[in-house]
């Protein structure tokens, strides 16, 4: 059975529709398929997909990127990935089962896999904890990290999460210092990392994993420091406002691509990614290939300087400029504008004293 979002209305009584006029047994019987008719309802599924699709506002995508039906990080490693070899637990504590970790072949190279697993079904999500990782999830995921690194093997992670989990019991195994530690051995990586957020990208949960050469977005997910409703109930105490906070936090990926905080958005079939998963794997695919072979030429250091620069550029007028000595840091690249700034702020006593003499000479002058 598939599920509809609440501005589907229109779409599922059209396919509703479709599927009575493809039924053979009519109210008198069996009778003949109108085989027009289907065709033009579908041509008219089709254009109202478009439609209601390409006017979606900020809310309404994040409804979207948590989707029922929407493919997961486990279907997406199983068509994209050969010989996938599953590895568990952190050698701390146990196995997180909300993070699916191992080693696979894609375009006959070898990779980390990383993906965060919400689950199918109600069991399944129980199980998996609705993706939401525990201290042993990134304990796991940094050591394997390592081990990568240690083989020079690049990582590809999949986020789709809500958020870490806030139980008192991930607290008490140290919850923050697994997030952080997992966001320095990210970005602390020779090799090249590439995330690419399938669904939800919330808070420190999806950061931790998320500090990558590439950040690849899916048209319809999103990617923010906390949900809309949590915002709308911080801000306001009203949870209802959050068609507000969506559109103020910049969380879809047409916002964020522009902000620079991501690198890519792949585009999804018409009416998301769950109404044609087998496509938007293949369109994933095609893009990590992409984005692995632009480092294929790149040393250790050029790999870890290339994150280490991007993320220095975010919210910045122009930018980190690299040196040509890598063991230096990286040099701020200031407008001309904000030089002048700079210059009198640093000389102001100067140009003052310089203004009162000036003042007192035109003064004698004039008396």
């Amino acid at each position: 059975m598939k599920n509809y979002l609440e501005f589907e209305k229109e779409i599922k009584s059209l396919e509703q529709e479709v599927d009575g006029l493809k039924s053979p047994f009519g109210s008198e019987g069996i009778s003949e398929v109108d085989t027009q008719k289907i065709k033009n309802t579908q041509n008219e599924i089709n254009e109202k997909l478009k439609e209601t699709y390409a006017n979606l506002n900020s809310w309404q995508r994040t409804q979207v990127a948590r989707h029922e039906d929407r493919p997961k990080a486990n279907f997406y490693i199983k068509k994209i990935f050969s010989q996938f070899t599953l590895l568990s637990g952190d050698r701390y504590f146990g196995d997180d089962k909300s993070v699916t970790a191992g080693f696979g072949l894609i375009d006959n190279k070898s990779v980390l896999i990383i993906g965060q697993e919400k689950g199918e079904d109600l069991n399944s999500r129980i199980e998996r904890n609705f993706g939401m990782m525990r201290p042993e999830g990134y304990r796991k995921c940094i050591r394997l990290m390592k081990l990568a690194d240690r083989f020079q093997i690049p990582v590809v992670t999949f986020i789709d999460t809500p958020g870490a989990y806030p139980g008192l019991g991930a607290e008490q195994r140290g919850q923050a210092s697994a997030i952080a530690n997992s966001i320095e051995c990210c970005m602390s990586l020779t090799v090249p990392n590439i995330s690419i957020i399938i669904g939800e990208g919330g808070s420190g949960g999806a950061i931790a994993l998320a500090s990558s050469n590439k950040v690849i977005m899916l048209e319809n997910s999103i990617y923010s420091v906390i949900s809309p409703e949590g915002c709308a109930s911080i801000l306001w105490r009203d949870p209802s406002k959050s068609l507000q906070a969506a559109e103020a936090m910049k969380l879809t990926a047409s916002d964020l691509l522009e902000l620079g905080v991501i690198d890519e958005i792949v585009s999804e079939p018409l009416g998301g990614a769950h109404r044609d998963p087998e496509s938007i794997a293949a369109d994933l695919k095609y893009s990590i290939i992409k984005n692995l072979k632009s480092f294929e030429n790149f040393s250790k250091d050029e790999v870890y300087e290339n994150r280490k620069a991007k993320f220095l550029q975010i919210g910045r007028d122009q930018g980190f400029n690299k040196s040509s000595n890598l063991e230096s840091s990286l040099s701020y690249k200031e407008s001309s504008l904000q030089k002048i700034k700079i210059h009198i702020e640093k000389n102001k006593f100067v140009y003052l004293g310089i203004g009162l003499m000036a003042i007192s000479g035109l003064i004698a002058l004039l008396f």
